[in-house]
Order: structure tokens, then sequence, then C-alpha cells
């Protein structure tokens, strides 16, 4: 099994270099690996050295808390914060709490010796699904206390199949794993695995500490004026724009529109922009904002965290495609949060419909249909809007847990 999956990590890495020549994420991946070591080697890893590793900007945000709190805690501690995907890293390479940033290297005997070999962690922390055979098994002869955050276990995981029990040693790399639900907790217990704690997920730790600190802005508190119907849609592809635009031309009047689009580069808003006949702003375009202006384009990085706050309902896109986006920034300012059907490998969006906090649509006439009976009855909307915040209360508290039992 050794022999495959070695095999399956140099195949990877050859397609990688291969497709660096044509392809910029991957070429971005190539290079950041081939930069590591000398990254490292200039670094000062001197005193205690703490490693954080995250697959991409999702599990950093999961890892950030830990990160804040090592910090806060031991300010002369060393952080090493790792990502596997340029979507991670090119976003927050320069992650002012981690000494080092950078990527990790591919999962070879050799390169995990000479990575743990420069950093000499006290401590690692692997976020949600981060299984690498060597590293784990060097951290393990060197008996560094290794800890899963916020992890999950799903049981079509190779862990949990046939051929399962190679993959099973992993585990026995954590000192600790800390898992978000019982479904995981049995899903472990089945193969005899039993350090480990539920204690939810740190993201919502995080996603109320943005909350808390969340930033006004001036235009769109005069976009929204008052109105009592305002959606917020974050991170939306083109099928939910295509939902939300014909909503707002066709159906309701009254509701106002902020779109924070995933893609933001010029061609995108543009096609945004030729689908509408209502009056609409992009947010980049100034400060002057007419009165009847149905529309906010927001056309900018950074803003939406907080911009949910000014909504009554939140519209997360992504669920037309891979899968949806976070729903738990606009959840923890208690809103209904309407998604897309692609949902199911995500537990907070499946929480969040058992609570009565999250609502999925397949198709156009599904959103009118379960968005007007929220306008229709505002007990209903208030019901639903608080079952949304209850529910990100009672399911912070995983940071502390982990900081007062790991560090």
């Amino acid at each position: 099994m050794v022999f495959i999956y070695n095999i399956g990590i140099r195949l990877y890495s050859l397609l990688i270099a291969f497709a660096s020549l044509f392809n910029d994420k991957a070429k971005m991946l190539h290079q950041g690996r081939m930069q590591v070591f000398s990254v490292l080697k200039n670094a000062d890893l001197s005193g205690e050295v703490i490693w954080v590793h995250a697959a991409s900007l999702g599990e950093f945000e999961q890892g950030r808390p830990i990160i804040e709190a090592i910090k806060e805690k031991a300010p002369r501690t060393k952080v090493v914060l790792t990502f596997f995907s340029p979507s991670g890293y090119e976003v927050r390479k320069n992650y002012d709490l981690a000494d080092v940033v950078c990527y990790l290297p591919a999962d070879t005997s050799r390169n995990a010796k000479r990575f743990i070999g420069a950093i000499n962690p006290s401590k690692v922390y692997f976020i949600k699904y981060e299984f690498w055979h060597h590293f784990l098994k060097e951290l393990k002869k060197a008996d560094v206390p290794t800890f899963g955050v916020s992890m999950i276990f799903r049981k079509e995981q190779s862990f949990f199949t046939w051929y399962g029990s190679w993959f099973q040693k992993m585990l026995t790399a954590f000192r600790f794993i800390y898992i978000q639900d019982d479904k995981s907790a049995a899903l472990l217990e089945s193969i005899g695995v039993s350090n480990y704690k539920v204690i939810g997920d740190t993201r919502f730790d995080r996603v109320k500490a943005i909350a808390a600190m969340s930033k006004d802005f001036p235009l769109v508190d005069r976009f929204v004026n008052g109105s009592s119907k305002v959606i917020v849609a974050g991170s939306t592809w083109e099928p939910d724009e295509d939902i939300l635009i014909d909503y707002i031309q066709n159906e309701n009047k009254d509701v106002k529109l902020i779109i924070a689009p995933h893609e933001i580069h010029e061609g995108h808003i543009k096609q945004i922009e030729s689908k509408l006949n209502v009056l609409y702003h992009k947010y980049t375009s100034g400060n002057i904002l007419a009165d009847n202006c149905r529309v906010l384009i927001v056309d900018t990085i950074g803003m939406l965290s907080s911009i949910y706050k000014y909504g009554q309902v939140a519209y997360i896109g992504g669920g037309f495609g891979k899968g949806i986006h976070n729903t738990l920034e606009a959840a923890t300012y208690g809103m209904p949060v309407f998604f897309g059907p692609k949902h199911k490998k995500f537990k907070e969006a499946v929480d969040l419909i058992e609570v009565g906090g999250g609502i999925s649509i397949s198709a156009q006439s599904e959103f009118k249909q379960e968005i007007e009976k929220l306008w229709a009855d505002n007990e209903l909307l208030a019901s639903s809007s608080k079952a949304a915040f209850d529910y990100v209360q009672s399911m912070c508290g995983a940071t502390e847990i982990i900081v007062k039992e790991t560090l």
C-alpha cells in the first residue's frame, strides 16, 4: 500500500509540474512547493515552534482561532502555517500572526523528514480533512504531539472501507482528535479509535468574532435606507445570479438585493450588469447613489462578512456547482440562509435546515415560493432568523476547549 501511495504522490507532483506550463493555479502550487525549503532556511525559527496545517482558505478559518489563541497565550511562540492549495496560500501568505507561511511539500518520506527537521515543532495542528502518511509517520516517530482540529468523518472515506486498515494507521499519529459531530464519533468507534472528543467546529468561534468586529459601510447603509426587505447574496455564481436577478426584476418590486459575486473580474461583473434591467450601482463606481437603486453589486473583496448585517435574508452561492460557500458568516447575524441543492456535504447547512434557519432551493420557482413566505409572515421570518442565530451561538466554544487541553 505504501508503494501505491508513493506512486500516487509522485504522479500527482509530475502532473502539477506539467500543468504549470499552461495553468496559473498549477504554476503557483509547483513553484510554491519548490521554494519551501529556501523559505524555511531564511526564517528565524528559534525557540518554540507550533505548526498549523490547513488545506485551503476554509480550513484556515477553522485554524485561525487556534493561531490567535497561541499568540495571545504565548506571544514569543513561532507559528508555521502551511497550505496545500494556492487558493489558501495566495490569500493568506501575508497573515501577520504566522511567522512563516508556505506550501506543504509533496508527502514523500524525504520531504517529511526534511520539513519536520527544519521547523522542529513542539506541537502540530492538522485542520479538518488533512491526512498525509509520511508527515504523520515522522511526527509520530519524533513523538511530537499532533492534534486534529474540527475534523469530520464520513463513511465514504478510506478509513472505513474494507481496505482501510492501512489508512487507519495514520490516525494513530494523532495525540487527540477534536471532531465536529456524533456521526464522526460513531465512525471512529467502529474502527477502534477512542482518542477523540466531540466539541463542534472552531469556525463558529471565528464567525462570531468576525461579526463582533464587523465594519460599517456608509454607501451600503444609504442603499438599504431603512428597507425591511433586503437580500444579501454572497459568493454567487451564474446559476445563483440568474435566480436572484429574475426574482428582483419580475417578482417583488419592494425587495432590494446586495450581491457579492464569487468572481469579481471585469468580465463577470459585466455579465451581471447585462442581465439587469432595474437600476443598479457598482460599489466601486463611487458614492453617488440614486434613490430608486434596487441592486448593489459589491465588486471588491473583504466586505462580505460585514455586509450580511444589512440584510434580512441571505443567499449563499455555489449550491448549483461544486458546493455551497460559507453559510455561517450570514447565520451568525441571525438571518434565514438560502442555498442551492448541493449542500449535503456541509454539516452546518444540513443543521441549519433541521433547526429552521436554512432553506435549500433547486429552482427559481422554489426560491420565489419560499422567500415570499418569509416576507408575508413576520413571525416566520423572526423565528427563522432566531433559529439561525441560536444555532451559531450553541456551537461556539470549541477553540476554548482545544486551547485549554493542548497548549
